[in-house]
């Protein structure tokens, strides 16, 4: 996960955790506590009066003066339901205003993570509809802001997407599979995984048994303790059960001088 969106996390928790229920361990109420200060000091607000309301109303007034992580995390409050009552539509129109509001930001810029994962939300919305603000399914308007996180962000997250949204709609292998080695060099693991099995079994592509079971290996390594675990193991598995020896010692030794190349994600 990119530092920002872990950062932005990290403080929602601490939201949820000192907000939802007037009790908690010591050491949670302390970093709850520690979070609401930095949250305060970085939207210049008061920090003697920590309270859940008063932390929102903050937020409110950050994100109505169009602050960019402010409005990323009121998006992914509603989104959850993190401290606040879920509410999808309000969460679509945060990221919808980020998105909007920084659509040219220079990719390499402070808030450019936010505001690209931004776009992935909203397109995400936009693929199922968002009933509660009036917003119904529209593949093409998803599938366009994606790709404006693909392209213009570099996003590894929506590249990944791009990949898989391909593939559903007939695409071959060799078209698609860009997607896959840019977000895999960015470190992304599902799609160094996917990558991976793509080359070690030539599917739709010239076969590459060492550098697929190299990726294999390093998507399987990112992967673990995250969802994409299993399957990823199981990937990685399969192959190196079909791999000779020598194939196995090369996309180690490949693992071992490459790798760190591709830790960014």
């Amino acid at each position: 996960m990119p530092l920002v969106r872990s950062i932005a996390f990290s403080w929602v928790v601490a939201f949820s955790a000192s907000s939802a229920i007037g009790f908690a361990p010591a050491a949670q109420a302390q970093s709850a506590l520690d979070a609401a200060h930095d949250l305060a000091r970085m939207l210049d607000a008061p920090v003697d009066d920590l309270s859940g309301d008063s932390l929102l109303s903050a937020l409110e007034d950050a994100a109505a003066a169009g602050q960019p992580m402010a409005l990323w995390q009121l998006g992914l409050m509603y989104e959850s339901g993190m401290g606040v009552e879920q509410n999808p539509g309000k969460a679509f129109q945060f990221f919808a205003q980020l998105a909007s509001d920084n659509a040219n930001a220079p990719p390499q810029s402070l808030d450019a993570d936010i505001v690209a994962q931004s776009f992935l939300k909203v397109g995400e919305y936009y693929r199922r509809g968002v009933p509660d603000a009036g917003v119904a399914a529209d593949e093409a308007e998803a599938h366009k802001l994606i790709y404006h996180a693909a392209v213009y962000f570099g996003d590894a997250d929506a590249q990944y997407q791009l990949f898989l949204s391909e593939q559903e709609n007939g695409y071959l292998i060799n078209q698609s599979i860009r997607w896959l080695v840019l977000a895999a060099r960015k470190g992304h693991p599902a799609a160094q995984a996917r990558l991976g099995d793509i080359l070690f079994s030539g599917a739709g592509v010239d076969p590459q048994p060492v550098e697929g079971l190299m990726w294999l290996g390093l998507g399987y390594r990112r992967a673990l303790g995250t969802s994409d675990e299993t399957w990823i193991r199981e990937l990685n598995e399969g192959a190196m059960a079909q791999a000779s020896s020598d194939q196995i010692a090369a996309a180690q030794r490949a693992a071992e001088t490459l790798g760190p190349q591709f830790d960014g994600y």
